[in-house]
């Protein structure tokens, strides 16, 4: 099979295009023909040989996809030869997502709903999942003004519909352009709660729109932690998504006494039960149910082209410059 590999951590010129054997299922695997996969900002980060690059167990990057199921491992009984399919395959498949093929736990897998497109659906498991995950574990009352960073990206994007349709509408974010900006007040954030985060005064202009923050999700880290770390209240909620606080964030909110939430989607797997895998299929099953209800709508996509260096190249690019304008960037496979 075709598979576009990283030969080292670093540049964008270190991908490479080859030819290698196609995977085989175990015997509670699938093997999934790849349709179309989706990129995050977590491959950029693992390129470079960041925190999370330690999780990789295979020279290809990509952790989602969407296919259809050619092969099934013998004790594989949920699914037939030909479903579509969905997964967030994290570091758990034969490897990752920039491939024709993937062999894939069974457990990860949900079925891709009739209304939504490959390219849809493979923008959905990984910021879907995140987005998920910090709704059910921050319980948010519906009074509460919140604060997301960089919510015209893909989790936020999906976190922001949640909070919604939850009934929290005192919800403010940021943009950095107006692609960004018309995509926010296109899922329902008051144009009056979207802040430019590129302006010096962004702290002042959020305090004098809503005092302090007792919750506050941050999407992005960085700088954009210590701007966080001073907006959130004291006793206040912090939800961490991209553990890229910076040591003065920290420490600020340390003094502050705030409540710490990470948020990671390979949690799970460090527990010791053998139904650990499940938590992935069942949460992908809650989201395309969302979906297929209207409680949600998939992400805008961007298809970015066909498996090839270049496009990996471009959309690690784009990622890196955050050029995504609130769409999630696709690369079909077949």
């Amino acid at each position: 099979m075709k598979a576009v590999i990283l030969k080292d951590f670093g540049s964008i010129e270190n991908f490479e295009l080859i030819e290698i054997e196609q995977p085989k299922p175990q015997n509670d695997e699938v093997l999934i023909k790849i349709k179309a996969t989706a990129f995050n900002p977590i491959d950029y980060q693992m390129r470079q040989g960041a925190t999370e690059s330690k999780l990789l167990k295979s020279p290809i990057l990509g952790r989602e996809l969407s296919g259809e199921i050619v092969q099934l491992g013998k004790n594989v009984k949920s699914f037939e030869i030909g479903e579509k399919v969905s997964a967030y395959v994290g570091s758990l498949a034969s490897n990752g997502t920039y491939a024709e093929f993937t062999s894939v736990p069974a457990e990860l897998v949900a079925k891709k709903p009739e209304k939504l497109t490959y390219e849809q659906a493979t923008a959905i498991p990984m910021v879907g999942m995140t987005a998920l995950q910090c709704f059910k574990r921050v319980v948010i009352p519906k009074d509460k003004a919140i604060f997301i960073t960089g919510g015209a990206g893909g989790v936020g994007t999906i976190l922001i519909k949640l909070l919604l349709a939850n009934g929290n509408k005192n919800i403010y974010t940021t943009s950095g352009n107006k692609d960004s900006t018309n995509h926010l007040k296109n899922i329902g954030i008051n144009e009056n709660n979207i802040v430019d985060y590129r302006k010096d005064n962004i702290t002042n202009m959020l305090k004098a729109k809503n005092g302090n923050f007792e919750y506050v999700v941050d999407l992005v880290g960085g700088p954009m932690s210590e701007i966080c770390a001073e907006l959130i209240d004291v006793f206040g909620t912090y939800v961490d998504i991209t553990f890229l606080a910076t040591e003065k964030a920290k420490e600020t909110l340390f003094d502050k006494a705030t409540t710490i939430i990470n948020i990671t989607n390979y949690a799970p797997t460090l527990k010791n039960t053998s139904d650990k895998y499940e938590y992935y299929g069942n949460a992908l099953k809650e989201l395309f149910d969302k979906i297929d209800k209207d409680i949600i709508t998939a992400p805008e996509v961007a298809v970015i082209g066909d498996l090839s260096v270049e496009n990996v190249q471009k959309a690690h690019l784009i990622l890196e410059n955050n050029q995504t304008r609130g769409k999630k960037i696709v690369m079909r496979v077949e």
